[in-house]
């Protein structure tokens, strides 16, 4: 039986992997899906790393799906992302195009290749009440009794325990509210930076968007309306620059501060992608190194075979 090919592009920050997927889908007429969790919201551009210009090859626009979707302040929930990938693939596949699945949040990712099963999960506050009440070996145990995790972050706190457990319990009574995944095969490349490369590079870029309007970006969204809560929630590039905009921090500081935070974030996200390959993902690892058409090239041949 026929199955669809789905091509998955990965890599950490600052590793290039949306110009060289950019360049792929204009050498095989595809199209790109993104699966950057922060890239969905309008006005956080500069922070997000949304690098416009990577879409355009040899003065043609590439087409990218699932950024710019949902107004910043907005919590856009992995549910939401499954339902408005299964949109776009349905409509790339119904006009005969291929789907490139580019970004760095591992989660993303995976939901989609390993077709998380998920629903849209209400507020109980009546088991929330319940659950305040134990301690956190507790709330381990009960957890623990629906199955494996799709995501170990769920023991990191209190309130992460408590919501991992609220979606296992409605997700155990309402199974017909899931919905079914396409299938598809898939072939996925990884930018394979070396580290030292990789530190290099991030400083650079955030150099690079601090001069470009980063903190103003940030000071945009405030006067917009959105609290210093509301961003911090965003993390990285918008945490630390509120805590600075709010006098929480010195300039200095929240530079060296920020820089660490995502040097650290890159090693989180290529522990991300190790992990998959320990699952058993084959990921066809092409050196940063070289230049975005010899990645191109053997990607090509890759798929050939």
């Amino acid at each position: 039986m026929f199955r669809p090919l789905l091509i998955t592009v990965l890599g950490p920050t600052a590793s290039g992997k949306t110009s060289f997927s950019a360049r792929l889908a204009h050498r095989l007429d595809a199209e790109i899906i993104s699966a950057d969790s922060r890239q969905v919201y309008r006005k956080m551009d500069l922070g997000t790393g949304k690098d416009y210009s990577d879409y355009y090859v040899e003065g043609k626009q590439v087409p990218c799906h699932l950024i710019d979707i949902v107004d910043a302040g907005y919590k856009y929930s992995l549910f939401e992302y499954q339902r408005d990938f299964i949109k776009v693939w349905e409509d790339i596949s119904a006009r005969g195009k291929q789907a490139i699945l580019c970004g760095g949040s591992g989660m993303y990712i995976e939901s989609v290749t390993d077709a998380y099963k998920l629903v849209n999960v209400p507020h109980d506050q009546g088991l929330r009440s319940g659950l305040e009440v134990k301690s956190d070996n507790e709330l381990v145990r009960i957890l623990s009794t629906f199955g494996k995790l799709h995501n170990i972050s769920d023991t990191s706190s209190r309130k992460r325990l408590i919501r991992a457990i609220e979606i296992a319990c409605f997700s155990e009574k309402n199974q017909e509210v899931t919905f079914s995944f396409p299938e598809f095969d898939n072939v996925i490349f990884g930018i394979d930076i070396e580290r030292e490369q990789r530190r290099k590079l991030i400083t650079r870029r955030l150099e690079a968007r601090l001069k470009e309007g980063l903190i103003d970006e940030v000071r945009d969204l405030l006067a917009s309306g959105l609290t210093p809560g509301q961003l911090i929630f965003y993390g990285l590039e918008y945490k630390y620059i509120t805590l600075y905009i709010t006098g929480e921090m010195t300039y200095d500081e929240m530079k060296v501060r920020l820089n660490t935070a995502i040097h650290q974030f890159s090693k989180r996200q290529m522990t991300w992608f190790r992990r998959m390959e320990k699952k058993g993902y084959k990921v066809h690892w092409l050196d940063a190194g070289l230049s975005d058409n010899e990645k191109v090239n053997m990607a090509v041949s890759i798929l050939g075979k």
